[in-house]
């Protein structure tokens, strides 16, 4: 009859949700580039980080509305047989998090995975010590106020992805690129006197694309210094798809997208 238990066991439920979710998106990111889908699916690692996100904001709601209904209507906690069965939770959710931790800074996908894992490593050790509490002090109260600590981790462990989900599904800059350095970047290259139209988006949770125009008096570089500057546009800022555009701007017509303003 322990709420924490079952908050435990209902994260971990939405966990094997999420790592399948994490699992198919990466599946769909390899699909190769089709007419309807000119970029191929590599967006739905975007999609399933999101999701993984609100499966457990949703979850924590329901334990929640559950944990201050028990404040009113304690049960009896079998505490034995919860600190055994969270133990062995402990020691699943630990190991498989172990698996993601060197994937979850280069992607949100994986990062998603990692701390949903993570998250039900400290919820687990959380019911271990309720157990160990009800145990030597037989107070029913405490299952409550454990799950309501169990949602306020989960809580501090998603909000940075859904965060960060929600502006890539935005087509936003990535946290992990400064759009102010790119920018300068690109007015220091040589024969470039302008730069507009600089967008900067997460076609995955690992690629990042780019479209510039360049104002450049001189004339067209050549395709070297294309390929020389999205070379060291991967280098430099890790963005991998790169489009670039030179103008002129010796005519008196300006190019529509000059503004900021425009998109």
């Amino acid at each position: 009859h322990s709420l924490a238990l079952m908050a435990d066991a209902g994260h971990n439920l939405s966990d094997v949700l999420g790592l399948l979710l994490a699992w198919g998106a990466t599946v769909l990111s390899m699909q190769k580039p089709s007419r309807g889908f000119t970029y191929g699916l590599r967006g739905s690692s975007i999609l399933a980080a999101l999701a993984n996100a609100i499966i457990l904001l949703i979850a924590v709601g329901g334990i929640a509305v559950e944990a201050i209904q028990r404040f009113h209507n304690p049960e009896p906690v079998a505490s034995t047989t919860v600190m055994i069965v969270a133990f062995v939770g402990i020691i699943v959710n630990g190991l498989t998090a172990y698996l993601f931790m060197s994937g979850k800074d280069s992607d949100l996908n994986l990062r998603g995975a990692y701390l949903h894992m993570l998250a039900d490593t400290l919820v687990s050790v959380g019911v271990v010590v309720a157990g160990l509490l009800i145990y030597y002090t037989d107070s029913n109260w405490i299952d409550p106020v454990v799950s309501l600590l169990i949602c306020i981790t989960i809580i501090w462990s998603t909000w940075g992805l859904l965060k960060d989900s929600v502006k890539l599904a935005l087509s936003a800059v990535p946290s992990s690129i400064d759009h102010g350095r790119v920018l300068q970047f690109l007015k220091n290259q040589k024969g470039v006197t302008e730069v507009h139209d600089l967008h900067i988006w997460g076609l995955s949770t690992t690629q990042t694309a780019l479209t510039v125009h360049l104002i450049m008096p001189n004339g067209h570089p050549g395709d070297s210094f294309l390929r020389s500057l999205a070379h060291d546009l991967e280098h430099e800022f890790k963005i991998t798809h790169v489009t670039i555009q030179i103008e002129l701007g010796n005519d008196s017509e300006v190019c529509a997208l000059a503004s900021d303003e425009v998109v």
